[in-house]
This record gives structure tokens, C-alpha cells and sequence, in this order.
């Protein structure tokens, strides 16, 4: 028997007709179905709010010039950190520079206890989060084969390829040397089964119900 792998959902959500990704409602649902936690994108308006939400615009507004008053209906870091510290596992990607003080100052404010990564496709966020944190957890995204192996030389505790990547042997590879995998983003059985097999730590999934109803309690 293979251990249980920690289940996340991508953005909360991304396969509800009624709770939108990277709101309140697509995390609350992704709890409430079963998950361990969720998976969120975070960002700075021009005027200075840690705001979560993954593409750079959101209703035709550039979210790195969207003054205050703009964009208001999007979540801010530290509410989110405040709602669910107690109750979730949090993968907080950054997706630009610059929002390391935030995180880091967030987190000491809420401090997760179920867990929580903060991960990033850019190695340059990650080196800056460790010079200002030896304690702070994180994670190297990747997307691309050739720099995969960029998870050796970062100061990170997490590696998270996307799926395809993922090989048995990078799984024994990432384990011998005392760090944590998790993968994204995963919506079909087959798959989910064979990366748990495999000895995968953790995996994002589109589909919370899927995901859940894959790894029954």
C-alpha cells in the first residue's frame, strides 16, 4: 500500500461552475470536499496590496498598475493566510519579485500549521527568500526538462515538476536527498494513481472531487 499523498487544489479550483480560481469560495470548496490544502498565485497592485490571482491581467486591468479601488474583489495575502493558517496545507506561488517581505511578514503574522510551501518558477525569488529566511519553507516550479535539474543547487525544500517530468527515478533522486515532491497539475485517475505509486508527496489537481475520490480516507 502506497502512503497518501497531499491533495491540493489547483487555485482552490478550477472545475466549478459556481466558485471561481483563487477566490475564497474555490478554496472553501476545495476543503470541503476533502483536500489537504490548496494551491494559490499571488501578485502587487501598483498600489501596493498582495493580491491573489494568477494572470498578470484581470478584467482588462494590468494587475501591477491597477491603482487602489481597482480590482478590490480580489483576495489579499494576508486574509488569506488569516482564514485558513489553521486549517489547510498552503502552496503560495509568487509569480513576480518583489513580494518577499510581504510573504515573509505574512507568515509570521499567520503562521500555517498544517504546512505550507512557498514556491516559485523563479529561482532569483527563491535565493531572496532564503537570504531573508533560513526558516521559511520553499518550493522550485518547473516546467521544462532543462533546467529540472536547477532543484539540486537551490536552497529549497520542495521540488515541484509539472507531471510529465516526473519519473520514478527522479522521485528516489528527490527523496535521497532529503527534500519533498509534489507535481501539478494532475486531472485524471490513471495519472494520479501511477504518481502515488511512484512515491509523489503531494499532488495539485484542477479537480478537487477527483482527486479526493481517487485517495478515499
Amino acid at each position: 500500500m502506497h502512503r497518501h499523498p497531499l491533495l491540493l487544489g489547483h487555485r482552490g479550483t478550477r472545475s466549478s461552475k459556481t466558485a471561481a480560481e483563487n477566490t475564497l469560495a474555490a478554496f472553501d470548496l476545495a476543503l470541503r470536499l476533502g483536500c489537504d490544502g490548496f494551491e494559490f498565485d499571488v501578485r502587487r497592485s501598483a498600489c501596493g496590496h498582495v493580491v491573489i490571482c494568477h494572470d498578470d491581467q484581470v478584467q482588462g486591468i494590468t494587475v501591477a498598475q491597477a491603482a487602489c479601488g481597482q480590482l478590490q474583489s480580489l483576495p489579499r495575502l494576508a486574509d488569506v493566510l488569516e482564514l485558513y493558517a489553521g486549517r489547510a496545507f498552503l502552496d503560495i506561488e509568487l509569480k513576480v519579485p518583489g513580494l518577499e517581505s510581504d510573504v515573509l511578514v505574512a507568515l509570521r503574522e499567520h503562521p500555517p500549521e498544517r504546512g505550507y510551501v512557498v514556491s516559485s518558477f523563479l529561482p532569483e525569488v527563491l535565493l531572496e527568500l532564503r537570504l531573508r529566511s533560513a526558516e521559511v519553507t520553499l518550493g522550485f516550479i518547473c516546467d521544462r526538462k532543462k533546467s529540472l535539474d536547477r532543484w539540486r543547487e537551490l536552497p529549497v525544500e520542495y521540488v515541484i515538476p509539472k507531471y510529465p517530468l516526473i519519473t520514478s527515478r527522479l522521485v528516489q533522486a528527490v527523496h535521497g536527498a532529503g527534500r519533498t515532491i509534489l507535481t501539478w497539475t494532475v486531472n485524471d485517475k490513471k495519472t494520479l494513481q501511477r504518481l502515488a505509486d511512484w512515491g509523489v508527496d503531494g499532488i495539485v489537481s484542477d479537480d478537487p472531487e477527483l482527486l479526493v475520490n481517487t485517495f478515499p480516507a
